[in-house]
């Protein structure tokens, strides 16, 4: 009897959905996860830090050709490949200081490092559709190839964006 109620208790729980998960957060010091012992997956991770840090976080474009190659190939669907179409895309948000080690507001999770490929995960907050005006965590991944010393291809996530939507009344 024990052991049928048991097995009918486990059935149930196997069944009942998960309600609470635990929040994705990024650790204190970004910086910290973009070095290496090996020299060359250092120097990998240093070009995808000054991307992720001075680029994507602090919006200096200006930067870009330090960082990415001009031929630079882009698997996200929104931004064409190239360093021209990645500047028009991203190039007129408008730059704020560098942030220090610690006072990044990308929330880095993880930085990972094989041969000419750099992942990083970070943690990203969106709307929660179940319930107006909560907001839930997941995982964001970027991936680069790296090769002589800049980005030369990009991955991610990312999915064809929805047009906007038409003014309510027209």
């Amino acid at each position: 009897m024990k052991k049928t109620l048991l097995l009918v208790l486990m059935i149930v729980w196997a069944r009942v959905p998960a309600v609470a998960k635990a929040p994705v957060t990024g650790v204190a010091d970004p910086e910290s996860l973009f070095t290496s012992p090996d020299p060359k997956l250092n120097a990998n991770k240093q070009v995808v830090l000054h991307i992720m840090r001075d680029l994507l976080e602090a919006n200096h474009w200006e930067l870009a050709d330090k960082y990415l190659t001009k031929e630079y190939i882009q698997h996200n669907p929104n931004v064409a490949s190239g360093l021209e179409p990645v500047l028009k895309f991203f190039g007129s948000r408008k730059p704020t200081p560098i942030p220090d080690r610690k006072s990044w507001r990308t929330k880095v999770v993880s930085v990972m490092a094989e041969g000419d490929r750099v992942i990083v995960a970070i943690a990203r907050e969106y709307p929660d559709p179940r319930a107006a005006g909560r907001t839930y965590t997941s995982t964001w991944f970027d991936m680069w190839r790296i090769k002589d010393g800049k980005a030369d291809e990009h991955w991610d996530g990312a999915t064809i964006a929805a047009p906007p939507a038409a003014p309510v009344g027209r």
